[in-house]
């Protein structure tokens, strides 16, 4: 692995990091305080993202994405993540790598309108009833003629709010397999507005305000089989073809928001004086500082690293739930101790950091629980010895 950046890495770096600090980061407080990201606002920032080369930077090229490999993507994902969702996923939109799954006509429909900025996606997975276990999903789709009708509910669906169509899993089937019975899954692109299909608000939030969660029902939705997104009873495979990567993205904002928290946590303890000297001179606060930032550059190492195998095609479940494992759970740490060397202004609304401690809570559940990764883990290391 390389450790040197690229003079374009760099200018990757620079180019986001200014867009966050001068764009994006001026809006925190009005999101914060309202909960909202007034739709006008998110517009301009949005024409200013893909004017400035930003926009979809996920996608590959030969789709009119920015084709960056993993380990720069993940550096420009860092930079977005120094500020709150609801600013840098809604205003600088990457949409869904399962996208270039499309075919034919869908790609005319939903891939290309979606890099170009035209259309938003959502994805749908989990339901109030099957968060990590998926393939307990209770929505399904019945093939009817040249049709599929869908039934069933989906919540946690992020900036479906926004959305102009879901990508959609539901159970098409039953197989055996050696646990006994287990659904088949298909993925479908689903347009809002379809009869049928209805989007609610969702749950009041204690992470990312601004950046809504909601909830998706099918009532006797009726979908074109051409809506199916790869092949039927193929959703997984689907999904593990192109989401490989997703655990990484939230890594890598994970670390960009904790490198900002330990930024403000050691400007402070440089700054604030008590008992007649700098506070980062009490082995309290300096031991504080040290540890925050060896855990950081752990994470850090361990994404980069992921991304890196990820591009040599020789990447594991392991790698990826090992990342995304420990940046959150550092970000959780280091968001923690910036807010206690600050003492109580830390828990002002002055300054970040009480919005990156409560905003730092939702990342070790989703995109698969700090469990779940531990589960992915152990598993890789007991199934050579038959565990």
């Amino acid at each position: 692995m390389e450790f040197s950046l690229s003079d374009e890495q760099r200018m990757i770096i620079k180019t986001t990091r200014d867009f966050v600090t001068h764009e994006l980061m001026p809006h925190e407080a009005e999101v914060e305080a309202t909960g909202v990201l007034r739709p006008e606002l998110q517009a301009a920032l949005k024409a200013k993202a893909i004017d400035a080369g930003l926009y979809a930077a996920n996608m590959p090229a030969d789709v009119g994405g920015a084709g960056l490999d993993t380990v720069t993507w993940v550096l420009y994902e860092k930079e977005l993540g120094r500020t709150g969702y609801a600013l840098h996923y809604n205003c600088v939109g990457r949409p869904s790598n399962i996208l270039c799954a499309c075919v034919g006509e869908q790609r005319e429909k939903y891939l290309y309108p979606s890099v170009r900025g035209e259309r938003v996606d959502c994805l749908a997975m989990t339901e109030p009833g099957a968060g990590s276990d998926v393939r307990g999903m209770k929505t399904t789709a019945v093939a009817d003629k040249d049709d599929f009708v869908i039934n069933g509910t989906k919540h946690f669906i992020s900036h479906a709010d926004h959305a102009d169509f879901v990508i959609l899993f539901a159970a098409t089937g039953e197989e055996s397999g050696p646990r006994g019975i287990k659904k088949k899954i298909t993925a479908f692109l689903v347009d809002m507005g379809t009869p049928g299909f209805v989007v609610r608000d969702g749950y009041r939030n204690v992470s990312h305000r601004g950046y809504n969660n909601c909830i998706l029902e099918f009532n006797d939705c009726r979908v074109p089989k051409s809506a199916v997104l790869g092949q039927v009873h193929e959703g997984f495979e689907v999904a593990n073809s192109w989401l490989g990567a997703t655990r990484l993205q939230v890594a890598a904002t994970s670390i960009g928001r904790a490198e900002r928290a330990l930024a403000l946590a050691t400007e402070w303890a440089a700054q604030r004086q008590q008992f007649g000297q700098q506070i980062g001179k009490f082995q309290g606060v300096s031991f504080k500082l040290a540890d925050m930032a060896l855990e950081l550059r752990a994470a850090e190492l361990l994404t980069l690293d992921a991304a890196w195998k990820f591009d040599q095609k020789i990447a594991t479940d392991s790698d990826m739930a090992m990342a995304k494992l420990k940046a959150t759970e550092m970000l959780a740490m280091v968001a923690d101790e910036a807010l206690q060397i600050h003492g109580g202004m830390g828990l002002m609304s002055d300054l970040p950091l009480e919005r990156i401690w409560r905003d730092a809570r939702i990342e070790r559940i989703w995109e698969g629980t700090s469990e779940i990764q531990r589960h992915i883990i152990s598993r890789a290391m007991l199934r050579p010895h038959g565990g």
